[in-house]
């Protein structure tokens, strides 16, 4: 169960989109004084270094984020994503990417707080060492981050985001990120939830965004990006998507003229495509 380490898949296109989607969310959330949380269930390392045994095995981020390093024509949401890559990397090299927990920490401010969950021992520490100076505006638990939520929600500002984030490598992963969304829902109702899942021709992949949807929620958005045509094998991710309950008013239009350049960019065949499902 504790087998997946996300070194291996650091920077594709997967977390291009997801990550693109978080520096969007916690902008929003600077854009007002008031403190914010941000819970990650599923931390990881914190940090990559892209020229790493398990990086260099599949290389993933050469068709991610190296697919964007060099270009000059970035859309504004894709420039600030990247521009925070180009913190890691100030002599122009990719060489490191952030994790999630690294990416709110660059947007986290003093007033704010990072609530952070990982359960592979490896990774806790390095997690431990990333943050290591930040004190107590960083805490970090060696723990399941499906139950971990249970501690920290609602957050004492009632303002925050919790990133869902398992590795899917097992089934009761597609259940329990129901489990825990819906929990998560009832003891911080305004909070903004972002649910990320894989692209697989697995039973359990297919059905988990519709599952998603009858969550029952006043306001959610659904933001899909497939980059090939499934594998006939059977294997492989193809996509990813970002479920988010109480997205930003604002993320539905900017993604709609983001998403179909980072299609054509991202895409690996003719069949790369998008989608941008809103509940309003």
């Amino acid at each position: 169960m504790l087998s997946y380490r996300h070194a291996f898949h650091a920077g594709n296109h997967a977390d291009v989109l997801k990550h693109l989607l978080l520096v969007q969310v916690l902008k929003h959330l600077d854009q007002k004084d008031k403190a914010w949380w941000y819970v990650d269930t599923h931390a990881g390392a914190g940090i990559y270094d892209l020229d790493s045994e398990y990086a260099r095995k599949n290389a993933e981020h050469d068709s991610g984020i190296g697919r964007l390093w060099g270009r000059g024509d970035l859309p504004a949401a894709v420039a600030d994503y990247v521009d925070l890559v180009r913190g890691l990397n100030p002599d122009g090299r990719l060489r490191l990417y952030p994790g999630s927990p690294w990416i709110a920490c660059r947007l986290m401010r003093p007033q704010d707080r990072l609530r952070l969950f990982e359960l592979h021992s490896t990774d806790v520490g390095l997690l431990r060492h990333s943050f290591a100076e930040l004190g107590r505006q960083v805490r970090i638990e060696a723990a399941d981050g499906f139950e971990g939520l249970k501690t920290v929600l609602p957050p004492p500002p009632r303002r925050g985001m919790t990133l869902i984030d398992p590795a899917y490598e097992v089934k009761t992963d597609y259940r329990q990120v129901i489990a825990a969304l819906k929990a998560g829902m009832q003891r911080f109702a305004t909070g903004i939830y972002a649910v990320w899942y894989p692209q697989l021709p697995r039973h359990e992949a297919r059905e988990l965004p519709e599952r998603l949807k009858r969550i029952p929620a006043a306001r959610w958005l659904n933001v899909t990006l497939s980059v090939r045509t499934p594998s006939a094998e059977g294997y492989g991710m193809h996509g990813s998507g970002l479920f988010m309950v109480n997205p930003p008013w604002p993320l539905a239009d900017a993604l709609g003229e983001v998403l179909p350049w980072l299609t054509r960019v991202l895409g690996q065949d003719d069949t790369a495509s998008y989608g941008l499902d809103a509940h309003t």
